[in-house]
């Protein structure tokens, strides 16, 4: 079985992302974000980016994430569950753009961003759910009553890209994560079209322990090899 790209330069590794696609950015709070992918991205200065994520730093947290894109005037539109963090006390950059209408907001609830997520990387058309039934999150959607409990109809959620972190990789993509990096990157390495996976080490096929595997490599597409803690 071949062996799954191994970059070192994270630029390389995304170079081929265009204008206008939609990725996926994994993490949660800091912990798990492909950092090093992110600032290749920005660096390189593609616009009009669709970004699911959980949440957006805002600058207003130590760690950087999905939000250096925001601030670099590259997204047109989020979909997210925490796109303003709690502690901000003034706006964030996603919050100036959005207030002037320069950035679009797809506000999830996080269960329903999650499985939204799984369904497309599982092939589901969908799911039904009883979260946001009475509010402003079932505009536009189906309602079905299913054993005389209203439920809303939810549509997959798919990617062109998902921009993810691992601790170690095999070469043939096999992932283990470290630690509560094990998020959302393993739910969105199997919704997107290609996958790119931020690792600290790349070992020979067989060695790692197949009970640590959590994502199979069958949904990797390339490693880039980049130091530092997961």
């Amino acid at each position: 079985m071949p062996g799954k790209p191994v970059f070192s330069d994270p630029a390389q590794a995304t170079a081929d992302i265009p204008a206008g696609a939609t990725i996926m950015v994994g993490g949660f709070t800091g912990r798990g974000v492909p950092v090093a992918l992110l600032r290749a991205l920005r660096d390189r200065g593609v616009g009009g980016l669709t970004i699911v994520t959980n949440d957006l730093s805002g600058g207003w947290s130590p760690w950087e994430d999905a939000a250096l894109l925001v601030e670099a005037g590259l997204v047109r539109k989020v979909i997210a569950s925490f796109p303003i963090p709690g502690s901000a006390s003034t706006p964030t950059a996603f919050e100036r753009l959005h207030r002037e209408g320069k950035i679009e907001l797809e506000l999830l609830p996080q269960g329903t961003l999650v499985e939204r997520i799984r369904a497309a990387g599982a092939g589901i058309g969908g799911f039904y759910t009883p979260t946001g039934v009475g509010t402003p999150f079932a505009e536009g959607k189906e309602v079905r009553v299913i054993d005389g409990q209203e439920y809303l109809f939810e549509l997959p959620l798919p990617a062109d890209f998902a921009l993810i972190r691992a601790h170690r990789a095999d070469v043939l993509g096999n992932l283990v994560y470290r630690r509560a990096a094990r998020n959302f990157n393993p739910t969105m390495a199997t919704a997107a079209r290609v996958t790119i996976v931020q690792v600290e080490e790349a070992l020979p096929a067989g060695a790692l322990d197949p009970e640590a595997v959590v994502t199979p490599g069958i949904y990797v597409q390339r490693l880039v090899l980049v130091g530092g803690a997961a």
